[in-house]
């Protein structure tokens, strides 16, 4: 297991929304969060979002980003995907939950190990938290979460479902 699992804000919005947000700490122990992405949260709460509340989940640690020179790594990512992928880089050994398809093509040729909701709800099922991951994909697509069609095929297949 990586020693530091690091999630954006789009992994916790929609586990909470599947009523699985605990799947993270059962899987992982601990997951760190940069502030970025509790700010991305509190702003989905203001618009009226079911967001979870952090402060309750003492699993969940808020950092900052020790080395704000390293925040310049792309223009395009919002800044829970910068503050993310920041806090990954000062980890030697982290996981980052990450589901934009820039950031995680950044992550990955940064050396990060990356996985993202959809690969959460795998891990979930092949650990046996939870009993198939298709009825979660199918919920995801009703609220809007992108995943390709190619991505589900695999994600379905490496579930055996």
């Amino acid at each position: 297991m990586p020693e530091v699992v690091i999630s954006n804000t789009s992994p916790i919005f929609y586990l909470h929304r599947l009523r699985l947000l605990d799947l993270l700490r059962e899987l992982y122990q601990k997951i760190v969060i940069p502030k970025a992405v509790v700010a991305e949260l509190e702003t989905g709460r203001r618009q009226g979002e079911d967001v979870p509340e952090i402060d309750s989940y003492e699993w969940i640690e808020t950092r900052t980003i020790q080395s704000p020179q390293i925040l310049g790594l792309s223009t395009d990512f919002g800044s829970g995907e910068t503050e993310v992928l920041a806090l990954a880089l000062e980890e030697s050994d982290s996981l980052v939950i990450i589901d934009e398809k820039l950031a995680r093509k950044i992550a990955r040729l940064r050396g990060l190990r990356v996985t993202g909701t959809a690969g959460v709800l795998l891990k979930a099922k092949q650990e046996c938290h939870i009993r198939a991951v298709k009825p979660f994909l199918d919920r995801l697509q009703d609220m809007h979460f992108h995943l390709s069609d190619n991505v589900r095929t695999l994600i379905l297949s490496k579930a055996e479902e």
